[in-house]
């Protein structure tokens, strides 16, 4: 077997930095800006709790935020800081090595390992098939404000989250004997639990690499000759799609060699596990909401009906017993009726695909409904009992389906899965620098 470069593998050991010591981590470490997006109730409670000591929110611009008459002076705040920090000794830049985390949240417990991606092996077109992908399509219109924040940032922080599938856990989970430095142990606010993370050299990153290396050949067996898929962006799609869209934009003004090792060609990323224990996936639901004149039953109907017109067959039936082989079955809710709705001869192999399609394309030729994207079954019920409601509920697939149905089909609809609850995404720690010196 041959032990490929980090090239090859599409990452970077980064130079990642830390705040100082004797820094307060637990006001240090924010959650990422994209949760809470309807709650500011929430933000301003982390506001009070941050108070004046440094912190990574000073370093975003929490998506609640976008849009609102706080957003221009936020940013302008936030690129302030960023220089401000790196210049009086607030963060530290550590030698080139990673970190392992072990955050703990909801009872469960997993590892990850904080590095760099490299933004030349990842492409985020639909279709494309780099060796690091989009999970989930990206929407070119939200780019734009995020990569306003990016072109004129020093420093990044990071809450894109790489999916690697390795059932023998041969890459992450070995790293816990690996020499290493305790560089951090907290809590983190608003129930966000406990994380621990510790800096492991560069050179202590070999029994990894050799092992990303197994990954990277068993993929291409098991996709086919140029169809290598090692790494699946789990979280923050978005994040990273903007990231390539600025480096793709600053490298033009670039020479060969600073092409090379330019820092903003490189993004800070957590890489997991799918077959880590302490890693929940769960499906997002979808609930629609009619309009005057049309009933929940209405939009199920019609939702049939595209689906039927997109696949083999579809019909509604009372229980999910003897179906054909092939059958997709999607369980749906309104206030009159709940039973599933049968998909005979799909045309996509995932549920959430062949929804989501049929969904596009009501909405694009009728206003009959307004649609909600919901995590937990719970919720999506209780809402699908609503008057003039209809809920669909979709399988929590295993994450290794979701990669066979990216590698061979490509992008996955928006809001499929999302990787654990919001207090347990990513909270914000370390930080890179994105501009030369």
């Amino acid at each position: 077997m041959t032990a490929y470069n980090w090239e090859k593998l599409g990452l970077h050991i980064p130079h990642i930095m830390l705040p100082k010591e004797g820094t307060d981590y637990f006001r240090w470490a924010v959650i990422a800006c994209d949760q809470y997006t309807s709650q500011p109730g929430y933000w301003k409670k982390v506001k009070e709790i941050v108070g004046d000591s440094p912190s990574t929110l000073n370093l975003i611009l929490p998506e609640v935020y976008l849009d609102s008459d706080k957003e221009e002076e936020i940013i302008n705040s936030t690129q302030k800081n960023m220089k401000r920090y790196m210049s009086d000794g607030t963060l530290r830049s550590l030698e080139p090595g990673c970190i392992l985390i072990k955050r703990s949240a909801e009872g469960r417990s997993h590892l990850g390992l904080v590095i760099g991606i490299d933004l030349e092996a990842y492409d985020y077109t639909y279709g494309s098939k780099p060796i690091i992908r989009a999970t989930e399509i990206i929407v070119e219109d939200r780019i734009p404000p995020r990569l306003k924040i990016r072109e004129e940032a020093s420093i990044e922080c990071p809450h894109i989250l790489i999916l690697i599938d390795d059932p023998n856990k041969t890459v992450i989970e070995p790293l816990v004997n690996q020499p290493r430095d305790v560089l951090y142990d907290t809590d983190l606010m608003m129930d966000g639990g406990h994380i621990t993370g510790s800096f492991i050299s560069e050179r202590h990153l070999e029994e990894a690499r050799i092992a990303l290396s197994r990954l990277y050949d068993e993929s291409e067996q098991k996709y086919g000759p140029g169809n290598v898929f090692l790494h699946a962006v789990g979280d923050g799609n978005h994040s990273l799609a903007t990231a390539k869209a600025a480096w793709e934009k600053l490298k033009q003004t670039l020479t060969t060699k600073e092409l090379e090792n330019h820092p903003a060609r490189f993004a800070l990323c957590e890489i997991v596990n799918i077959h880590d224990e302490g890693l929940i996936f769960k499906s997002i639901h979808r609930v629609l909401f009619a309009k005057k004149g049309y009933s929940g039953m209405d939009l199920v109907d019609k939702i049939v009906s595209y689906l039927n017109k997109a696949n083999g067959k579809t019909y509604l039936a009372e229980t999910d017993e003897s179906l054909p082989g092939d059958a997709l079955c999607i369980p749906y809710i309104t206030k009159d009726k709940k039973g599933y709705v049968i998909i005979e001869n799909p045309g996509k192999s995932l549920e959430v695909e062949c929804l989501q399609k049929a969904l596009n394309i009501m909405n694009k030729e009728e206003d009959c409904c307004e649609i909600d994207y919901i995590h937990g079954r719970g919720a999506t019920e209780a809402l699908s009992l609503e008057d003039g409601n209809a809920g669909f509920l979709l399988p929590d697939e295993s994450m290794s389906k979701l990669f066979h149905a990216v590698a061979l089909n490509g992008s996955l609809p928006r809001k499929t899965f999302s990787v654990g609850k919001a207090n347990e995404k990513r909270y914000y720690i370390e930080c890179r620098r994105i501009q030369k010196d």
